[in-house]
């Protein structure tokens, strides 16, 4: 199959098989740990996360309001009682009887817990790839890692912006052709509002693709594979959303339920990334687009062989993997 197709442009008949062979890829590298691993890291990184987010989001906007919408966002995904408890977690962390030494290691603690879930993305996404990345690459890679996951939490910080102000506009566009049509006014709300969250959360995640492995992948492969993450995002926001709205499953938990939640519906979303993931290198395998290992990494598939920092590919430096 994968000579039928490698080199030649991307068909709609040719979809059948790509995601047959997605699927079979996605299964075989684990998604359930890997997907469990990121719920876990982002229970602990969801707390700083959000405070970040509210600031810097509510410099422009208003952290009052800022604050309102999230907790409505998270109280339609997860309930109210989810998003009472995140409620209570955020205004537990704002308190301003503090000096400065508590301040600047309270912000470090902020930055280096929010950053968790993305440095742990980039790891389970170099998985997926089969991204190795060289050992010897030390505590300057782990810093610039870091550094990149802070600046994806300044750019979800960013597109939320962009949804706040992209909804406000559509609502007083609503109320204006409301004015005239009634009926028509609640299709095209509904329609440009689910138009515009594909929109922004496929920009996130060709984003995610594009820069958190540590891989060199071009945009045409990152723009296919993130559009049918955000496809399949929505659809399963609405099906989880609907499961959670008749079963309520954290109320076995009692207390904890709020926490189970979040850990069911983050597991969730992670497997939905990486199943785009693992779309977009089987998109790049089959129609010969290369996707390369950057220069502190390396990499191994089908051949499953290791090479060393710097060298080329060839049969005096491939050493067989045990």
């Amino acid at each position: 199959m994968t000579d039928k197709l490698k080199n030649n442009k991307f068909k709609i008949s040719d979809l059948p098989k790509l995601l047959l062979e997605t699927y079979k890829e996605w299964n075989k590298d684990d998604p359930w740990r890997l997907s469990a691993v990121i719920a876990y890291y982002a229970l602990l990184s969801l707390p700083a996360f959000l405070v970040i987010i509210i600031n810097i989001v509510g410099a422009i906007w208003g952290t009052e309001i800022v604050q309102g919408k999230l907790t409505d966002e998270i109280s339609s995904a997860l309930g109210h009682d989810a998003a009472d408890s995140i409620q209570a977690i955020i205004e537990s962390t704002q308190s301003d009887n503090k000096n400065i030494l508590s301040t600047i290691i309270g912000v470090g603690t902020l930055i280096f817990g929010a950053t968790g879930i993305f440095y742990h993305l980039q790891l389970s996404l170099n998985e997926i790839w089969d991204i190795k990345v060289d050992s010897s690459a030390g505590w300057k890679k782990l810093f610039l890692d870091r550094a990149r996951s802070f600046g994806f939490v300044l750019v979800i910080g960013f597109l939320l912006l962009i949804s706040f102000v992209l909804t406000t506009l559509l609502s007083v566009l609503s109320e204006y052709i409301s004015s005239f049509s009634g009926e028509l006014v609640v299709y095209f709300t509904y329609i440009t509002d689910l138009l515009l969250s594909i929109g922004i959360i496929t920009l996130l995640f060709a984003l995610m693709y594009k820069y958190l492995p540590d891989a060199q992948i071009q945009w045409e492969t990152v723009w296919v594979g993130a559009l049918l993450t955000s496809l399949l995002f929505v659809a399963g926001k609405f099906l989880i959303g609907f499961y959670f709205g008749q079963t309520n499953p954290g109320s076995t938990y009692g207390a904890a339920g709020s926490v189970v939640l979040m850990l069911l519906w983050v597991s969730y979303s992670s497997l939905i990334l990486f199943f785009g993931a693992e779309f977009t290198y089987v998109y790049a395998k089959h129609y010969g687009i290369k996707i390369k290992p950057d220069k502190v990494a390396y990499t191994y598939k089908e051949k499953r062989v290791v090479v060393s920092k710097g060298a080329d590919v060839n049969e005096e430096n491939i050493e067989k993997d045990p």
